[in-house]
């Protein structure tokens, strides 16, 4: 019995974790351009971006990206939503059979939702390039005088604090599921 309050509570508390995950900066992206001739510097920023779930999804969808934003979305925001409802309804129903049918299909639903979680760590992986630093030095004549101009590019990447808490929820959710599935098993078995 004690399995079913502990799984309900996890996924409630989850919930603390998701809004933060999903509005709060999930990374942050660089990239400067400097540019070296005979001792003079000039940096230039060409790319500065934080981006939380629902602003890559805004994002997205005004760049006319709508299938990406749409996927997005529904896996980020619509699937956890939905698995917390139904594990609310799950908890306070009176039948053991609609509880273990609505756990039964969280934990379905639940691998789903996790399609995010492995996009976001792929999208991650590929932007952290933190070390991709190029340098290119092209050496030309101008009235016989020897120029060197040299142009290099950084890029940064970072996790942001959105994705810390959306990597919480995504664990309080799994775990609270677990729970809540077994307590249903079990009080139908007995």
């Amino acid at each position: 019995m004690y399995k079913r309050h502990i799984g309900f509570a996890l996924n409630i508390a989850a919930l603390g974790f998701f809004f933060p995950g999903i509005l709060l900066t999930m990374f942050s992206f660089n990239m400067e351009m400097a540019a070296t001739l005979s001792g003079s510097n000039l940096t230039s920023s060409l790319i500065d971006k934080e981006l939380s779930i629902m602003a890559t999804v805004s994002e997205l969808w005004d760049d006319q990206r709508l299938l990406v934003a749409a996927l997005i979305f529904a896996f980020s925001v619509c699937i956890p939503l939905l698995k917390t409802l139904l594990l609310c309804l799950a908890y306070f129903t009176k039948s053991l059979q609609i509880e273990r049918r609505l756990t039964n299909f969280v934990a379905a639903i639940g691998k789903w939702s996790m399609a995010d979680v492995f996009v976001i760590a792929i999208f991650l992986a590929i932007m952290s390039t933190n070390h991709a630093d190029t340098t290119t030095t092209e050496q030309f004549s101008v009235f016989g005088f020897k120029i060197a101009l040299d142009i290099s590019t950084q890029t940064l990447s970072a996790a942001g604090e959105g994705f810390y808490y959306f990597t919480a929820y995504c664990l309080l959710s799994l775990i609270g599921t677990q729970f809540a599935s077994s307590a249903a098993r079990y009080k139908f078995a007995s």
